[in-house]
């Protein structure tokens, strides 16, 4: 008798809540929302080396754990937005980067301002930033079309950020979710616009 109360106690008061605990972090970390690092200074000023941000999962849509499949998302990644995706060139890396252009657009770099589709980004972060034409995917008078399917990124840092200047396309099925904060450190702490 003594043993069962003794499991019974065990199970309710600290297996089981924590089973619960681990369930639901699990679930809010596939579906909802992720925290990352940042590691590098390529978003500088957005964010600093040591930055943690959150990132949105459900904005996109989430990706179903060893399928191929995406659950719907309720908005559609544009211009100025903030996102985070594995890298198509570094496995199991993910990287963060201002989203410019999605497949069908155009892309130009020229005297340091971005052109999608011809106009030049006027509003939002990546107006204010200055880009270099640097690396096979940024010549200098030469306009990209972005593939079907993919979509070209920016650092906020352009004079040290690797980004789709030096290796191209992501693949839009690479995308992890948009950065929606930054929670520590404390004096940084803030909800970002992204556009």
């Amino acid at each position: 008798m003594r043993i069962n109360l003794k499991w019974d106690y065990w199970w309710n008061e600290w297996i089981k809540p924590i089973l619960i605990a681990a369930v639901l972090a699990m679930f809010i970390r596939t579906f909802i929302a992720q925290p990352f690092k940042i590691p590098s200074s390529s978003m500088v000023p957005t964010f600093m080396p040591g930055d943690r941000i959150f990132v949105n999962k459900l904005a996109y849509g989430a990706k179903v754990p060893f399928t191929g499949m995406r659950l719907p998302g309720y908005e559609e990644p544009s211009t100025g937005d903030i996102v985070v995706f594995t890298s198509s060139v570094e496995e199991k890396k993910y990287l963060v980067k201002r989203y410019i252009a999605s497949g069908g657009e155009t892309v130009e770099i020229k005297d340091g301002a971005v052109l999608v589709d011809g106009n030049p980004l006027e509003e939002g972060a990546a107006a204010e930033f200055f880009y270099y034409n640097r690396g096979e995917f940024a010549p200098r008078g030469v306009v990209l079309r972005v593939p079907e399917g993919k979509f070209y990124v920016l650092g906020d840092n352009s004079a040290n950020s690797m980004d789709s200047r030096y290796w191209g396309f992501v693949p839009k099925e690479n995308i992890v979710g948009k950065a929606f904060m930054i929670h520590w450190p404390l004096r940084r702490v803030r909800l970002l616009s992204g556009r």
